[in-house]
């Protein structure tokens, strides 16, 4: 019902990411209840204040005074001022007692709006046009605010279900006057205005985000509460001051910098204190770091024994026996001394097939190198190789031999000619070579003898 009520055909047009997200749908800080199997004693009635959950992170606490029967997911018409506003159920039974008295200890429940009826197909149609109104009202009201120039943004527009009023979220440094505001976005828009101020973190929960861990805002999911994060948290956990990387969406600290600070500041008990110096016969070092987790102190020699020294990283017991030294009188001879050396042991595995090799692969993609093609022809020579006495002119080595398919270039093209290629005698003729497979010599020697034929005729004749 969650997704259907801000989108159409059953599909989320909040987070666009179809229903997925961490926080269980398109609507934020989701709640588990795990009391959903717990029976109540007997005689005992369930508990009447209901949660229920409206835009974004805005929720309240409802009387069912009608015993309708409800379950988280269901969508209710409540009470309103004026009018009436359409919500889904979050929490009920005995979780919201509990809820109760954790967020509003001072809860009146004669004093609770009551929950009317379960909403029908009208209410639902006319809620889902007071969401499709929204945004275009934001923008028009932003207009309005830049051309009175107010120093405010307005970062959220909320209608009311029955259309009769719309609240606006706005974040600004100082006070802001904002009663020629109202009269004109009353004019524009028919309705009643009211305007609310919150902060920096009340508006990243609102709109909602991906912080720089890649997950989900905590503030849109499921932290309700906003402490207040120092620098000294960034401090105690040994992080650079650096505001790019320590502010998150809403541009103020992280508010997972408290997680784990409970955790640092038991751990930083059982280090001395940094502010102490070291004095020994080299000179005086300073403390520069602590690594919680590695159980070591880093320190630096000041001056010129500073110089290409480095850090030396010591133990919390080997500093507290330098202090104690000092305090005696004594200064030990250099820091070094006192640094304690590791050991990186080898790995308890064996290398046994190689899984750890970069170029194990290499056997498989090498091409192996063939042996040349020498097959014997029928006639028992070897296919392109030439009968003996025949070798070409040139540097050729005498193991190359032409590869399977090459074939010998004719005379009549351009190329090395070989030693039994025909020559010209002094008569103009042609000498035949010793190359029996010579064709183009074959066809020159017919052609010379059809030219003797008429010049033997007339020998004849005269002898």
């Amino acid at each position: 019902m969650g997704c259907a009520s801000c989108g159409g055909n059953g599909t989320p047009g909040g987070c666009k990411n179809h229903g997925t997200c961490s926080s269980g749908g398109c609507n934020k800080l989701e709640v588990y209840n795990w009391l959903a199997n717990m029976e109540l004693p007997g005689g005992q009635s369930p508990y009447d204040i209901l949660e229920i959950r409206f835009k974004n992170s805005r929720k309240g606490f409802y009387r069912n005074t009608k015993s309708l029967s409800l379950q988280v997911g269901d969508v209710v018409v409540v009470e309103s001022s004026p009018g009436i506003d359409v919500g889904v159920v979050s929490i009920v039974g005995e979780l919201a007692r509990i809820q109760v008295n954790k967020k509003s200890p001072n809860f009146k429940h004669a004093e609770a709006r009551k929950i009317v009826r379960i909403a029908e197909q009208d209410d639902i149609d006319k809620w889902i046009k007071a969401r499709s109104l929204e945004r275009e009202v934001m923008y028009k009201s932003r207009t309005l605010a830049v051309n009175l120039g107010l120093q405010m943004k307005i970062s959220d527009v909320e209608y009311q279900a029955d259309l009769s009023k719309a609240t606006f979220y706005y974040t600004a440094e100082g006070r802001v006057d904002f009663r020629q505001l109202i009269k004109d976005m009353a004019d524009e828009f028919r309705i009643r205005v009211e305007m609310r101020q919150i902060g920096a973190r009340q508006e990243a929960s609102r709109l909602g985000g991906i912080g720089s861990c890649g997950r989900e805002l905590c503030c849109s999911t499921w932290l309700t509460d906003f402490r207040s994060v120092s620098t000294a948290a960034a401090r105690y956990q040994q992080l650079s001051l650096n505001p790019q990387k320590l502010a998150g969406q809403c541009g103020k600290l992280k508010c997972c910098l408290n997680y784990e600070l409970d955790m640092y500041l038991d751990a930083v008990k059982a280090f001395p204190k940094g502010d102490l110096k070291l004095r020994t016969e080299k000179g005086t070092a300073s403390h520069i770091k602590t690594d919680v987790f590695k159980k070591q102190m880093w320190y630096g020699y000041d001056g010129e024994a500073g110089m290409g020294s480095g850090l030396i990283p010591l133990h919390p017991d080997r500093v507290r026996e330098i202090i104690k030294m000092n305090r005696n009188g004594e200064k030990p001879a250099d820091l070094n001394d006192y640094m304690d050396v590791t050991v990186e042991e080898e790995p308890d595995y064996t290398n046994v097939v190689g899984q750890d090799s970069l170029n194990r692969f290499e056997h498989i993609f090498k091409k192996k190198k063939r042996p040349g093609n020498r097959r014997k022809k029928p006639g028992g020579q070897s296919q392109g190789s030439r009968p003996q006495g025949n070798k070409q002119q040139g540097n050729k080595p005498k193991g190359n031999q032409p590869k399977k398919g090459n074939q010998q270039k004719p005379n009549n093209q351009k190329g090395p000619q070989t030693k039994n290629a025909p020559q010209k005698a002094s008569d103009g003729t042609q000498k035949q070579g010793g190359n029996p497979n010579n064709k183009g010599s074959q066809n020159k020697r017919r052609s010379n003898n059809r030219k003797k034929k008429p010049n033997d005729s007339n020998n004849e004749k005269k002898s």
